[in-house]
């Protein structure tokens, strides 16, 4: 459902209802008629800055010639509207765009000139990637293989990893190595896992385990978090599956597996992310473990579908990527026990142009620090530490998948100062890493490979 936001752009009923109210004013392609043109307007781009859409569209404006539509429209639709003129608006900018490579296949961006070389070919839909100390990396294939690479090669499967249910969005998802890996050699896998049916439908909820690898042998496999088959679901989004580790504790994410309501039910493993001693116990200080009500290893909830986390290499603030349906994408700081708000609040609105509510704010609900209204379909994000790129030291880099764009922001203290697109149309950016060469990793879908960046000169 990740591309569905972008895919989707200028359909459904939102345009319809644009099309009926707007279009004879505005136009249809929004460049303007009898009313002010909503794309290249700078008139118009203010609205929301010094009066909220909202109520522009609700008074309107008698001076500009702008009914006022707050008994024709509810608020709900006057949110889709506001989403839909900024899809559009997204639409025409990325037109216009230059290209960003020379005939030289170099790239300028960021106060950078860099290539895109391949690191890895030959894969088939990986998902992540992890270095290890010991040289090498681990990736996975979402539908089930665990891949080494070493020495520039390629090598088959481990064999003996675990089975995964390769579903929907689900199968082999997150790889992580544990920070001690030198000395235990663990390696941990996320992925989505079956064990029953309702019905005819097989079921399945993600999974968290950790093993060694031996001789390209899955070994010493351990549980660390799996669910009682009761709260696994047949639907197929949102198994969210990343990992962090900090402090002696392992981070990881569930998305709201297609029930958004979920998200907000403590007693709910999913739309949620959730922490654990690394060796899978609940520690004693998780927000909600007095609760008997609530899932124990619950840290925070309220999050749609965690796409990304990363710890800030300073201030080790946890920071994590989000998708939203069509529009509002997050980039959010994680803290102990706060609701992030899906789906009461968001800027986004359903697939089908439909809107999902009119508030995007709410008390005692966390706001983004930076989101994406169009949808980037935001995944991966990776804090840089090479010195390759000295000024990108700390910047978050975050991939894009339907808009297949690589961005780069800029964090100071906990906001984030500015985003910049370094890159788009290599491929659909699954994940990010920050490797051990100095250089920045890219772990591309369609085509299907891991690229890294690297000064051209």
């Amino acid at each position: 459902m990740h591309a569905h936001a972008q895919n989707r752009i200028g359909t459904g009923a939102v345009h319809e209802l644009y099309t009926s109210l707007c279009a004879s004013c505005h136009g249809a392609d929004l460049k303007g008629g009898l009313g002010t043109p909503l794309i290249d307007s700078n008139e118009w781009r203010s609205v929301g800055k010094t009066t909220s859409f909202l109520d522009y569209l609700k008074d309107g404006n008698v001076e500009l010639g702008m009914p006022a539509f707050g008994e024709a429209l509810t608020d709900p639709q006057i949110r889709s509207l506001e989403i839909y003129i900024g899809e559009m608006r997204q639409k025409s900018d990325q037109a216009e765009l230059p290209a960003e490579m020379d005939n030289d296949g170099v790239y300028s961006a960021g106060g950078y000139r860099f290539k895109i070389e391949t690191m890895v070919d030959g894969l088939s839909t990986p998902w992540s990637i992890a270095f290890l100390p010991t040289g090498g990396a681990v990736i996975t294939e979402r539908s089930g293989s665990l891949r080494m690479f070493k020495d520039n090669e390629l090598r088959a499967p481990v064999e003996g990893t675990p089975q995964v249910w390769a579903h929907g969005q689900g199968g082999l998802l997150e790889v992580a190595a544990h920070p001690d890996y030198k000395k235990n050699a663990w390696i941990y896998l996320g992925y989505s896992e079956s064990r029953g049916k309702e019905g005819n439908k097989a079921v399945g909820m993600t999974k968290v385990v950790r093993g060694r690898i031996i001789d390209n042998q899955w070994m010493d496999e351990e549980v660390i978090f799996e669910v009682p088959a009761k709260y696994h679901r047949s639907a197929g989004p949102h198994f969210g599956t990343r990992f962090i580790f900090q402090d002696g504790f392992l981070f990881f994410s569930i998305g709201d597996r297609g029930a958004q309501d979920m998200a907000q039910d403590l007693s709910r493993p999913n739309g949620k992310i959730h922490r654990v001693h690394d060796d899978g116990r609940i520690p004693a200080d998780n927000p909600f473990v007095q609760d008997p009500k609530a899932y124990p290893s619950i840290w925070t909830y309220g999050n749609r579908n965690p796409q990304g986390l990363d710890v800030h290499p300073v201030t080790g603030d946890l920071w994590e990527s989000e998708h939203g349906p069509r529009g509002g994408d997050e980039i959010n700081l994680i803290g102990k026990g706060i609701n992030y708000g899906w789906p009461v609040i968001t800027y986004g609105m359903n697939y089908n142009g439909k809107p999902i509510t009119a508030i995007t704010e709410a008390p005692g609900m966390e706001q983004p620090k930076h989101y994406w209204t169009p949808s980037i379909a935001v995944c991966g994000i990776d804090f840089y530490e090479g010195e390759a790129f000295p000024d990108w030291r700390y910047n978050l880099f975050a991939g894009g998948l339907a808009s297949k764009e690589l961005h780069r922001l800029e964090v100071e203290a906990d906001a984030v100062v500015s985003d910049e697109i370094i890159l788009r149309d290599i491929g659909r950016i699954r994940d990010v890493a920050s490797g051990p060469d100095g250089y920045l990793y890219l772990v591309l879908n369609s085509p299907d490979k891991v690229v890294r960046l690297v000064p051209a000169e």
